[in-house]
């Protein structure tokens, strides 16, 4: 696990990414920082919106560097993007080739990868017992790069990885098979010949696809079947046609929730060099699901 920084009695940090006006992260932030007697802001820096129109991450980032930020929590599409910006990268944002989260500290700007503990945690306690001979993962992106990294870390032995771009599936189930020799990593380009050949116990989406701005699936709803485990990152909405889905075949299934709240957790502790409470975090999460959704975004 990455070292702590250590800071002050205040955090000033933001999230940079697109359509992530319901993110659920900022709040989480700030009601820890809060708990702990922290003055906090913490900015949703949407790069859809108009006023950043003409704006680059490069900008962004820049900006963000020069208001005296803490740090910055990086989400899609700029998880790789960011690499090129930044002075160092923690072992875990080495291995996997992907940052979520930098840290702004001593003039330097250091790249970490949340992500990876976050879902390896969430997996760990909502699907715990899960079958994990052989599982598909839909996405070979920012995220994908994690999730697959977490899932080697999790246990499974067989590793097969979708995308849309052949190339970049190759590429990660070759970054896989090097960083972790214990997993047997495979690229496929057929789904339905997967199932048909070599059915996988699991299915994990890492794509954006479920989004309120990308609805649908990454797998086709016939291949999903009550014995398989099914997981997604996607969180809002926390039920996506995927989790949905796989709930009314009997699946279990495990929502974005659980690697949303563990990826910010270890992100407050970068931050701010002091442990963060799970369960507080996660009762923030949670507490949009009791709001009406027009109030949790804007909050």
């Amino acid at each position: 696990m990455e070292t702590i920084t250590t800071s002050e009695d205040a955090l000033l940090a933001g999230l940079i990414g697109r359509g992530i006006m319901l993110s659920r992260t900022p709040l989480m932030h700030m009601r820890e920082a809060q708990a702990q007697g922290l003055f906090t802001v913490y900015e949703k820096l949407d790069m859809d919106a108009p006023e950043r129109a003409t704006l680059s991450l490069t900008d962004m980032v820049t900006a963000a560097e020069a208001a005296g930020f803490d740090g910055l929590n990086i989400t899609y599409p700029f998880k790789i993007e960011v690499i090129s910006l930044l002075d160092e990268l923690s072992e875990n944002a080495r291995a996997v080739g992907a940052v979520n989260t930098v840290v702004l500290k001593d003039g330097k700007r250091i790249g970490h990868n949340t992500d990876l503990w976050g879902f390896a945690e969430s997996f760990r306690r909502g699907l715990d017992g899960a079958d994990t001979r052989h599982a598909v993962l839909l996405g070979a992106g920012g995220a994908g790069v994690a999730v697959a990294h977490a899932l080697a870390d999790c246990g499974v032995a067989k590793l097969s990885i979708f995308d849309t771009d052949p190339a970049r599936a190759e590429g990660l189930a070759e970054l896989v098979a090097g960083n972790r020799p214990g997993t047997e990593t495979q690229a496929v380009s057929d789904l339905a010949a997967l199932f048909a050949e070599d059915r996988p116990t699991g299915i994990v989406n890492a794509t954006p696809m479920g989004m309120e701005k990308l609805p649908g699936m990454a797998i086709d709803a016939d291949l999903i079947a009550s014995d398989l485990w099914v997981a997604d990152i996607v969180y809002f909405p926390l039920e996506t046609q995927l989790i949905a889905t796989a709930r009314a075949k009997g699946c279990r299934v495990l929502p974005g929730s659980g690697m949303a709240v563990y990826q910010a957790v270890r992100a407050f502790e970068l931050f701010t060099g002091r442990p963060a409470d799970p369960n507080r975090m996660k009762a923030t999460f949670d507490a949009f699901d009791k709001a009406p959704l027009a109030t949790a975004g804007n909050m």
